[in-house]
């Protein structure tokens, strides 16, 4: 995992440095230098601008033109202070005008074509103008091709705007220590190394998932939620809608249940489970809402709260927290933005880490915040992070497929966290390998072992 400290925390960190500044700035210099020698492909007739500011980001980007002047390239240092409109032709464009502490809005200057190319764009932290807690920029942020950040990631390289303004990020080792950290991305490897392996004399019980969703014309959302769990690796699925699925695969069994009541059904064997999911496509009736609440509130089995079961949560007039605060057993809640608003009483804002822990704490229970960048916070304020999704996931239903995922890992024992911050990851990494465009939720459930292959692949190594 790569450690995401926000702008305050890596102010301490760099107070609590044994070394002085000066040798920090040299280490971060020496580290962006190196990054733009591989941007130009050499030194020789190579011309580099440095837009420097006045702060610590400023000299991190001179530490750079020193040492790259020293190496035979041509460098022109531009103060940033004076706002020049045009950049003088070049090949490498060095941002360093200003930094994580920079508030308020950057109006970059033009950058003009050498020879009829575009000059590359490297980023020393952050992209100037990019607000480093939140990923928020205004229209004049000067995109970068790469940007190389020090240590440790910045929320604001991996959410909002920043994200897709950063392009391609290298974190740089310059000596400094994070690990108080309580916050960090998710790798592939890290995934591996969470997942369950199968014991060769397991049975189809071990780790068996049961899925409680669809509802009249929603019954596609529970076909997808228990096709996916059986998919990802759950020995059993029972789906229990209020309708038989014709369409459902055979492999699924399927316990038809009352539309009122059906928590009775539902708990008469729920016992031989290991997970739990409701919500998807259920429906919003007042008597499947007293019955949704009732299954997760007095289920004793990990569960999974998703879609119309995250609307039951929410429906009291004290919130959600009264029933999952009590419930003592693992539970993931899997909002939105506007499923957010309804457990929370307000919109996530800008600062998505700082909302998601809020709630988790609220509630007792992990939340995985659903949106371009993933967040997965637990009660006590530890955050995962997943970034490696795209426009694919953006369809109906792949909410559904991933609920379905998350209860297969808790059902095989992972704890919350890692559960809901790995299946994110390996919905992500299953959805692109399917087209760009056209891709369906149902896709996404038959490209999960090509995704699982590929993770086994990694975990061997």
């Amino acid at each position: 995992m790569i450690p995401i400290v926000t702008p305050q925390e890596m102010g301490d960190i760099d107070a609590a440095a044994p070394e002085p500044v000066e040798e920090l700035i040299d280490r971060a210099g020496r580290a962006t230098a190196r990054v733009a020698l591989q941007m130009l492909g050499g030194a020789y007739g190579r011309v580099v601008d440095v837009l420097a500011g006045a702060g610590n980001n400023g000299s991190d980007g001179r530490a750079a033109a020193h040492l790259l002047a020293s190496r035979g390239v041509t460098v022109r240092v531009i103060d940033a202070a004076v706002q020049p409109s045009v950049l003088p032709p070049c090949d490498l464009v060095i941002d360093a005008a200003y930094g994580t502490g920079f508030r308020g809005e950057w109006n970059a200057p033009e950058i003009v074509t050498r020879s009829g190319e575009r000059p590359q764009v490297l980023a020393v932290d952050i992209p100037s103008g990019v607000n480093a807690s939140t990923g928020e920029a205004g229209p004049g942020v000067l995109a970068a091709d790469r940007t190389v950040t020090f240590q440790a990631l910045k929320p604001g390289l991996v959410f909002g705007a920043g994200r897709a303004l950063c392009g391609e990020v290298e974190v740089a080792d310059i000596g400094l220590d994070v690990s108080g950290a309580t916050q960090h991305l998710v790798e592939a490897h890290d995934v591996a190394s969470w997942w369950p392996s199968r014991e060769s004399d397991a049975h189809k019980w071990n780790g068996a998932v049961r899925v409680v969703a669809g509802s009249g014309g929603m019954l596609g959302a529970g076909r997808l939620s228990a096709a996916a769990a059986a998919r990802t690796g759950a020995g059993l699925v029972t789906l229990s809608s209020p309708g038989i699925d014709p369409e459902a695969r055979d492999e699924i069994i399927q316990r038809r249940i009352p539309a009122a009541g059906f928590h009775v059904d539902v708990f008469e064997d729920l016992d031989r489970f290991g997970a739990l999911v409701i919500g998807p496509g259920l429906g919003r009736e007042e008597a499947t809402i007293t019955s949704a609440r009732a299954l997760i509130g007095e289920s004793t089995l990990p569960v999974v709260v998703d879609g119309d079961a995250i609307f039951a949560a929410a429906w009291s007039a004290d919130g959600a927290a009264p029933l999952l605060r009590p419930r003592g057993r693992p539970t993931v809640i899997t909002p939105h933005d506007g499923e957010f608003s309804l457990l929370a009483g307000h919109p996530p804002g800008a600062d998505r880490v700082a909302a998601t822990r809020e709630l988790a704490a609220d509630l007792d229970a992990t939340v995985l915040l659903k949106g371009p960048t993933t967040v997965v916070a637990t009660p006590g304020g530890e955050v995962l992070v997943v970034d490696h999704g795209d426009e694919r996931l953006a369809t109906a239903g792949s909410g559904d497929v991933l609920a379905g995922m998350i209860a297969t890992l808790l059902a095989a024992g992972v704890v919350p966290q890692r559960a809901a911050a790995g299946a994110a990851w390996l919905h992500a990494d299953a959805a692109r390998r399917g087209p760009r465009r056209g891709l369906l939720a149902g896709d996404i459930v038959e490209l999960i072992p090509m995704a699982l292959g590929a993770l086994g692949t990694l975990e061997e190594r």
